[in-house]
């Protein structure tokens, strides 16, 4: 599995921006997506993910309320929309697939059940 994450860039506090996570070289329909962010010094967080076998949506406290991830039209990525960006949004933001089959809820707050991660995409919120 490919993912290519896109998106990125420079926005002031309060605005909005909306990453994109392309998958290929595998069945969109048996793994699930992530996002992952991690700020300079700081250890990788969770931010959310989508369960691709019922829909299901997950996300990190800190997230909660101001993103919404969601699948892509062409049903073979997902995306991130991030309103109400905050400072300590800056950050470089990761997508990440699982494998395949199921897993209990939490495990998809956890890196460690991503085995595939795409190159990352800078976020950068002024103040």
């Amino acid at each position: 599995v490919q993912l290519q994450a896109s998106g990125g860039g420079l926005v002031q506090a309060g605005g909005s921006l909306r990453l994109s996570c392309s998958a290929s070289g595998g069945t969109f329909s048996r793994y699930s997506l992530g996002w992952f962010r991690q700020a300079p010094g700081k250890e990788r967080e969770f931010v959310a993910a989508r369960r691709s076998a019922n829909g299901n949506t997950y996300y990190g406290d800190s997230v909660k309320g101001r993103f919404t991830i969601s699948r892509d039209n062409a049903k073979t990525g997902v995306y991130l929309q991030m309103n109400s960006l905050k400072p300590e949004d800056t950050a470089v933001y990761y997508c990440a697939a699982t494998g395949t089959g199921n897993y209990i809820s939490s495990a998809y707050f956890r890196s460690s059940t991503y085995p595939y991660w795409g190159q990352g995409t800078q976020v950068t919120v002024s103040s």
